[in-house]
């Protein structure tokens, strides 16, 4: 990483940010004691940290009395912003940054300016994976044996993510972060999946401030089923059909959402969970699908020439089911979603201030 290009959005592992809160980071206290203005830095020990014993005064008469607020807590100085990327139904095999033949030079951009892991373990499924992801944790030992839908009442498959399996966005949050989730969420319970609630296992109740997406395994990517934090949304409704679409929603939001923060506070750091979806059930925009059939099949021949000799028949059958035999909406799904990662990583680097 460059330290001196300012303006840069971080991209982290979680195992990397717990480090960055642990224990290590010795305590520090700004601003006057005991005033509105006074800030801390947490050791990381407990979390949600214990409360501190009043430092005021009271007497029976207010003017021999002392007012007291407790410091606020922040992160250590110099603590980044977080992206946290993942991408739905596309593998190491997929984008351009991790060796893939679909160019994505956007991700590539943000993984050349952050942190690039080779190493990664997915359950091959859903919802266990996104679980594991943002606890840290096995994903039966976060409740998702298996996805939602199929959720039992059994323990490590009841699709419930308990307190004590704290999510990165608790984490970090508690340590003073502005944290949010845009896109899929596939960890809420189906029988709470609605604005009924109880939202303790939405986005907003597991640690992320702000939620713009959508609950469940999939969405249609024109009129999605959306949510800001837990009230439904129709920002698709008075345009013309197919002006909208939900990465392009995301990417717009996700600006708006990074700009009013740094606005607010510049020295605040933010943490984003950025999860598309479009890659899952393929809703590919129709102008990038016919403009890169041409380059794609080029690019694709050495490929699928391996993938015939072991694998024909197989291929046969999913090319028939998803009436795409040349994988072109694939291709455009995974160009188009991260085009829509572009224009928040561009716009980001105008709006987003460094922390500490």
């Amino acid at each position: 990483m460059k330290p001196t290009i300012r303006h840069k959005l971080c991209l982290y592992s979680v195992a990397t940010l717990l480090a960055a809160c642990g224990p290590a980071v010795a305590q520090v206290t700004t601003g006057t004691p005991g005033s509105p203005s006074a800030t801390t830095t947490i050791d990381g020990k407990q979390l949600p940290p214990p409360d501190p014993k009043f430092g005021g005064v009271i007497k029976d008469d207010a003017l021999q009395s002392k007012p007291w607020w407790a410091p606020r807590v922040v992160p250590a100085k110099g603590a980044p912003n977080v992206l946290l990327i993942i991408t739905d139904g596309a593998g190491f095999a997929v984008p351009s940054t991790f060796g893939g033949v679909i160019p994505t030079p956007t991700m590539d951009r943000i993984a050349n300016e952050g942190l690039r892991y080779n190493r990664v373990f997915s359950t091959a499924l859903c919802s266990p994976t996104r679980a594991a992801l943002i606890t840290g944790r096995n994903h039966h030992s976060a409740g998702f044996g298996v996805i939602s839908e199929q959720s039992t009442g059994f323990p490590g498959y009841n699709s419930i993510i308990a307190k004590d399996k704290a999510t990165i966005g608790r984490i970090l949050l508690e340590n003073g972060y502005a944290t949010s989730w845009f896109g899929k969420n596939h960890n809420t319970p189906v029988y709470t999946a609605s604005q009924v609630g109880p939202f303790d296992q939405w986005p907003i109740g597991m640690g992320f401030e702000y939620f713009y997406g959508f609950v469940g395994g999939d969405a249609n990517q024109w009129q999605p089923n959306l949510f800001r934090n837990t009230t439904q949304i129709y920002p698709f409704e008075g345009k013309a059909p197919g002006t909208w679409n939900l990465v392009t929603g995301m990417a717009d939001d996700a600006i708006d959402w990074m700009t009013r923060m740094h606005q607010t506070d510049p020295s605040k750091p933010i943490f984003i969970k950025y999860a598309p979806e479009v890659c899952s059930w393929r809703h590919p925009r129709p102008a990038p699908l016919d403009q890169r059939v041409g380059r794609q099949d080029q690019r694709h021949a050495p490929v699928r020439r391996g993938m015939e000799q072991g694998a024909r028949a197989h291929l046969r059958e999913s090319e028939a089911a998803w009436r795409d035999p040349e994988g072109h909406q694939a291709v455009a799904l995974a160009e188009g979603r991260a085009e829509g990662v572009g224009p928040a990583h561009g716009r980001r680097e105008e709006t987003i201030h460094p922390s500490g």
